[in-house]
């Protein structure tokens, strides 16, 4: 399905993005993937793609609010990918304009270009985040939603603008919605690359809310599901699901990290600049993942501790790249 199919990747230089396109050069696509342009010539995380796979993408540097550039993008294009987003919460209460502009006007755009260049499918990326905190618990994609925050409210009118192309235009689309994803290549904005960073390089971990509970699915499980669930056409218009089903309080998840890492006698210490806004937290997020599973055929391969064990090794790796005595937003 993916073997010599022409695949746009948008959001590629990000954490996910990067995973996506290995996965995608794997499989034997003619990878496109679109980067965030700057003057330093940055390809983001794609760096991390051993030199060889490199050669074989074609990376166009550009502005997914740039209705011009998106539209050539797009074209000649069998499957579009949109992940490009702004995703940090806390900094979307400082820049949410950013966010609208980007999320919503940046979807837009792909979703106007795939319709004039009638793209044969169109794979947009949400967030369970768009859920806010569960009114019940495993979260289906029933759920209401709840623009918690300003990169939640972002995201829902991104999710919405997509439902109403599909509705009013037929643009084929699927809306894939992972919860949280953690592994290689995070940024330490995450809890996990901060508590793992710092493990590393301090004497106490510092954090903010403990007590959220989190549905953590290994990236190479996520970019798999985004192909899975995103090329299957019985989801077509559709949103679903993408997490493991289970919940993890972030406290827990450092203190498995401190047992994984040997260092179980480390403090940890709650931040108040860290704490997101009181009725702007998300206290629980698990996933019924049902569709994903039963309709798609889509499941995940790593365990909750393989996928630490793996993230653990890389962060220790390029543990330089991190600033572990700041707050990261």
């Amino acid at each position: 399905m993916l073997k010599k199919k022409k695949v746009l990747v948008t959001g590629a230089g990000g954490f996910i993005g990067s995973h996506l396109v290995e996965y995608l050069l794997e499989k034997g696509s003619d990878v496109r993937a679109f980067v965030r342009y700057n003057g330093r010539g940055d390809w983001g995380m794609l760096s991390d793609i051993p030199a060889e796979s490199q050669k074989s993408i074609e990376v166009i540097a550009g502005n997914i609010c740039d209705p011009f550039f998106v539209k050539k993008a797009v074209q000649g294009c069998d499957y579009v990918f949109h992940l490009a987003a702004l995703i940090g919460i806390p900094y979307s209460y400082i820049a949410p304009n950013d966010y609208i502009n980007v999320n919503v006007h940046g979807t837009l755009n792909v979703l106007q270009a795939c319709r004039d260049e009638r793209t044969p499918r169109l794979i947009h990326t949400s967030t369970s985040e768009t859920y806010g905190t569960a009114q019940y618990v495993p979260i289906d994609e029933k759920h209401p939603l709840q623009g918690q925050s300003p990169y939640s409210a972002s995201k829902i009118g991104a999710d919405k603008i997509v439902e109403s192309y599909f509705k009013s235009f037929r643009t084929p689309v699927v809306t894939v919605r992972p919860f949280n994803t953690f592994g290689p290549r995070q940024s330490a904005r995450a809890f996990i690359p901060t508590i793992i960073s710092q493990v590393l390089t301090r004497n106490e971990i510092i954090l903010g809310s403990l007590e959220p509970v989190r549905d953590l699915t290994f990236v190479k499980d996520t970019v798999d599901g985004l192909v899975t669930v995103g090329l299957c056409d019985r989801v077509l218009g559709k949103v679903v699901n993408l997490g493991i089903g289970t919940g993890h309080t972030i406290g827990n998840v450092a203190k498995h990290i401190l047992k994984l890492m040997s260092k179980e006698t480390m403090v940890i210490k709650k931040e108040p600049k860290r704490v997101r806004p009181q009725k702007s937290e998300v206290m629980q997020l698990i996933s019924d993942n049902t569709i994903a599973k039963e309709t798609c055929g889509w499941h995940p391969k790593y365990t909750f501790e393989k996928g630490l064990e793996e993230t653990i090794e890389w962060i220790k790796e390029n543990v330089g790249r991190y600033r572990p005595d700041s707050y990261a937003v």
